[in-house]
């Protein structure tokens, strides 16, 4: 599986933003995807995930007020809304997929993009 993120970059205290996650390849192996983020000099901290088959979704109690994960029909775009930006949400957002194989779950990770919120 392969993931591309989008839609990082620069905004306001309180502003939005959108990102985006796109799978490819084997995608009907996926059974989570997520985000994580990591700030400079920080370790890369867990956001929010959704399963694939039930849409159930869990989050960071940082973001679960603010945030709000969602998927196209297709199940191989994954968005993160992001509202009411922070200047601490300032990070490096990753986008993961775990995929099941013969028993043994396998991690993708996605390039990472780059959103900053200034002050």
């Amino acid at each position: 599986v392969q993931l591309v993120e989008s839609g990082g970059g620069l905004v306001q205290t309180g502003g939005s933003l959108r990102l985006s996650c796109a799978a490819s390849g084997d995608t009907f192996k996926i059974n989570v995807m997520g985000w994580y983020r990591q700030a400079p000099e920080k370790r890369r901290d867990f956001l929010v995930a959704i399963t694939s088959r039930s849409g159930d979704t869990k989050y960071a109690d940082s973001v679960k007020d603010r945030f709000t994960i969602s998927r196209d029909n297709a199940k191989t775009t994954m968005y993160l809304q992001m509202n009411s930006l922070k200047p601490e949400d300032t990070a490096v957002y990753y986008c993961y997929a775990d995929s099941l194989i013969d028993t043994v779950v396998y991690r993708s990770w996605g390039q990472g993009t780059q959103v900053t919120v200034s002050s």
